[in-house]
């Protein structure tokens, strides 16, 4: 049997395109139409996608008079998502330096249990000086190596208050009076650099052990703290040969910790622009990128590198890596903005043209083309060793999710690459990933 691909679609606003919110075939919906996440939510799961997946930020935008970059709490949006689905997995975003083990843990325990089992944390550790001012007691200015070390920390007490019930504590014996065993629920008590946390959780172990760990760190911190924990990575590369580097470096650092490589799995982020023709496609990605502002994408992409003042770069002068602050001095996303600098070394690009680029998928794989041609691309990277499957990042929503799914995934599936239905109803069971022991 030939390899199947894993599909998660991660829906963002109203596009993956920044210029998105602004098309007439996005949804007409408001952005905060909980409708919106749900009928692109049921569109995968009638495609038989693995999960969905939403992001979050903990702050407001500094270009949010020409952006429509805001969106729902991710676990209060998924406990609805969990009562308007029945088998597609549900991964949200939460922070490690801005959360308490205790509270996050209970919340993604109560997820998983709402949705029999198709819960995924997606691990962050965030640097962000505008979010930090939004939390008093926070330290915004936290090294990147700091935020792992904390990141650590915490997710081993999340797990551990996880564990803190045996899949046997409740007994439910009504007629004998007797609801749990406390000899099966136990104190965690941890001490630790960042935590004191005595435990048990106030609830039973969910459905599925812990709900899946997600991750998508870069950097070299990135990697080593994903090979230790998580359990799907998101990860963005441009081009094959970065991604089939990622992938054999994510593997081998898995089994030199003791873990299965199987059990971790690589989704590199795909945005295709889909149409009958190659022409079609490449006219209707010209009609989004003509609808972007470069000193919006100028605004992002300082973001991007800690808000480092790029605004003396000439918008077609082409550019050269040492334009650009140094990846290695980044305490934000350091993974991604080795991503950005690589573009520059390989292919000189103008402001223009890298603004141009990073605007569909802010750095991560884009086709333009026919439904073939981004199934072959999809396959190739399978078969090639980059990808265990895609983060699906439709350009527009939900208009060319309803293309992929109604044009590509029908190509993936006659050619045994895609489920044709669900035969698990957890998301480890659809992952192929094993539930961890108490």
């Amino acid at each position: 049997m030939q390899t199947q691909l894993h599909l998660n679609l991660f829906i963002y606003a109203r596009g993956h395109h920044e210029a998105a919110w602004r098309h007439p075939k996005a949804t007409p919906r408001p952005i905060m139409d909980i409708h919106h996440i749900v009928d692109c939510t049921r569109i995968a799961e009638k495609a038989h996608f693995d999960s969905i997946f939403l992001a979050d930020v903990l702050h407001i935008p500094e270009d949010i008079e020409h952006s429509a970059r805001i969106w729902l709490e991710p676990v209060t949006t998924l406990g609805a998502l969990a009562l308007a689905t029945s088998h597609i997995g549900l991964i949200g975003t939460a922070s490690t330096s801005y959360s308490e083990p205790f509270n996050l843990a209970r919340q993604f325990a109560s997820l998983d249990h709402i949705s029999s089992g198709r819960a995924g944390w997606n691990i962050v550790t965030t640097f962000s000086a505008a979010g930090g001012r939004n939390f008093e007691a926070a330290d915004d200015r936290m090294k990147h190596a700091d935020r792992y070390e904390k990141g650590e920390e915490f997710v081993r007490v999340v797990k551990a208050l996880w564990d803190s019930w045996s899949d046997d504590a409740i007994v439910d014996d009504r007629a004998g009076g007797r609801f749990a065993r406390p000899d099966r629920i136990r104190a965690i008590d941890h001490h630790g650099a960042h935590y004191h946390v005595a435990g048990p959780l106030n609830l039973p172990r969910p459905p599925q052990g812990w709900p899946v760990l997600v991750q998508a760190g870069s950097s070299d911190t990135g990697r080593a703290f994903a090979a230790r924990h998580a359990e799907t990575i998101f990860t963005a590369h441009a081009q094959k040969g970065t991604a089939q580097d990622f992938y054999r470096d994510i593997k081998a650092r898995a089994a030199a910790v003791g873990r299965r490589p199987d059990q971790v799995l690589v989704l590199p982020g795909i945005s295709a622009m889909i149409a009958g023709t190659e022409a079609e496609a490449r006219r209707l990605d010209d009609e989004l990128n003509n609808l972007t502002d470069p000193e919006i994408g100028r605004m992002r992409l300082s973001d991007r590198f800690d808000g480092a003042d790029l605004s003396h770069l000439p918008l077609d002068t082409p550019l050269a890596p040492e334009d650009l602050p140094d990846p290695a001095s980044n305490e934000a996303s350091r993974g991604r903005t080795e991503l950005i600098v690589g573009i520059v070394r390989r292919e000189r690009p103008t402001l223009r043209q890298l603004l141009a680029k990073l605007s569909g998928a802010r750095g991560h794989f884009t086709v333009v083309g026919t439904p073939e041609q981004v199934a072959d691309a999809m396959i190739d990277w399978l078969d090639s060793g980059a990808a265990d499957g895609f983060n699906v990042m439709p350009p527009i929503l939900p208009h060319m999710l309803e293309v992929f799914t109604g044009e590509v995934v029908p190509i993936l599936q006659r050619r045994g690459r895609f489920r044709t239905d669900y035969t698990g109803t957890t998301l480890r069971e659809h992952l192929g990933l094993e539930r961890p022991s108490a």
